[in-house]
């Protein structure tokens, strides 16, 4: 019940327009989606129209999935973006099929419309209610929930601030100013209640733009960038223009991807519940599997890597307290106007990592407690102390395993050690079928 009493809006409650466009857009800006397309574009080498389109295209996807996912098929709070995991294997799989100026981008796109098609049975079938049901009871979905937030800790803190582009002092002054900003909005909001729609449910966008403002002034903003992105431009890099190839070895691959990818959003979809106090009914898992897929799906028709739900959200609602699916379809709609809107694109492109890192870092704790307090509301048993422990201990480790170790592993093995959250997801699973069962503590 006390996580009720920290929601200001529901999901289901009702807000004006302006509150939901403005919401929507504190979404857009605390996910970081442009990151994916422009390290793949960067494997690839990428000319700069290849990039764009990769970028618009990631963009528009992200914006239908979130509609779908929200308001037909999930029916909860959930924002597609676009996952790390397939980054390596769809590098790998356009550069071993002729790169980008042969046939890799239509094999890439051809593995990906399988996959997609497959999660979508997956869940028109019934049968992946009855997986999650049997396999992941509550001190397993709690667990997975605090490895997903713990997993995204060093990616806030190393890919953000202390290894971004930059001075590395810069760099942690401007993550420490964006997330001083956003304590003190949190602060002022509980302080004084009267306030509270305003800094609580706006606290990370007033804290994004004073990090903004302020790597402005140290030249750390790249208007050159901004000024020179044309204002509206038409996708140009769709399926359309890549064209599709089916290759049974690419396929097979991302078959696999897509597994990882189904337990990683199988852990935000935990996240989310546990934020919003909302218990996942069996009819809503097999639909969001189906709109997983779907969103997919538009990916590979758009021309880019496949969309999954995204567990920063579940951060931003812990510390705006506003939950309204108004809000994520809001979130959706910015994400397709940026899909075509190539200046206002740029500019959320040119926000320095460090002062998204400084308000990634908190979210990222957020949900990791959330897990936390999930576990703490149970009767735990012998048992479960390995249940809990191993996976977080192992979520670490793959975090910090030396690269070096991970490059020597076969390609498959890579993809799977890639994704610390699904290895977690994984022995969670394992040690809670197969450990014995004493008396409850």
């Amino acid at each position: 019940m006390e996580e009720k009493a920290q929601l200001m809006v529901g999901p289901d409650d009702k807000i004006s327009l302006t509150e939901a466009t403005l919401l929507g857009l504190q979404h857009v800006l605390a996910m970081d989606v442009y990151v994916p397309p422009i390290i793949l574009a960067g494997m690839l080498a990428m000319g700069a129209a290849n990039s764009t389109g990769l970028l618009q295209a990631t963009f528009l996807a992200c914006g239908i999935g979130t509609i779908l996912q929200t308001g037909i098929f999930m029916r909860m709070p959930v924002s597609q973006g676009p996952s790390f995991v397939p980054l390596s294997a769809a590098a790998g799989v356009v550069l071993a099929s002729g790169g980008v100026k042969g046939s890799g981008m239509a094999t890439l796109l051809g593995s990906l419309v399988v996959g997609a098609v497959l999660l979508i049975i997956l869940g028109l079938s019934g049968v992946f209610q009855k997986i999650i049901n049997y396999l992941v009871p509550a001190v397993v979905g709690g667990t997975i929930i605090t490895c997903v937030g713990l997993s995204l800790i060093p990616s806030a803190l190393n890919d953000n601030i202390f290894e971004a582009k930059g001075n590395v002092y810069q760099n942690i002054e401007l993550a420490a100013v964006t997330a001083i900003a956003l304590l003190i909005c949190v602060g002022i909001s509980i302080r004084f209640p009267r306030v509270q729609k305003l800094f609580k449910a706006g606290s990370i966008v007033i804290a994004l733009l004073v990090g903004t403002a302020l790597s402005a002034r140290m030249g750390r903003f790249d208007w050159h960038s901004v000024a020179a992105a044309p204002w509206l431009s038409l996708p140009q890099r769709t399926m359309l223009h890549w064209g599709v190839h089916f290759d049974a070895t690419a396929i097979f691959t991302f078959i696999i991807i897509y597994a990882i990818l189904t337990t990683e959003t199988t852990g935000t979809w935990f996240a989310m519940g546990a934020v919003t106090n909302h218990r996942i009914t069996k009819r809503q898992w097999n639909r969001g599997i189906v709109g997983e897929g779907l969103s997919c799906l538009v990916a590979a028709f758009t021309g880019t890597t496949p969309v999954t739900g995204y567990s920063t959200n579940a951060g931003i609602i812990s510390i705006t307290g506003v939950a309204s699916k108004r809000a994520f379809i809001s979130a959706g709609c910015w994400f397709i106007v940026l899909g075509f809107f190539t200046k206002l694109s740029a500019f959320l492109a040119a926000i320095p990592a460090p002062v998204i890192g400084g308000v990634f870092a908190i979210i990222t704790v957020t949900i990791m407690l959330n897990g936390l307090n999930v576990i703490r509301n149970l009767k735990t048993g012998e048992t479960d102390i390995y249940v809990i422990g191993l996976p977080i201990v192992l979520t670490i480790a793959l975090v910090l395993l030396p690269k070096a170790v991970l490059n020597a592993a076969p390609q498959m093995i890579q993809y799977l050690l890639g994704s610390p959250v699904a290895i977690a997801a994984i022995t969670a699973i394992i040690l809670n079928i197969l450990m014995p069962r004493r008396q409850k503590l």
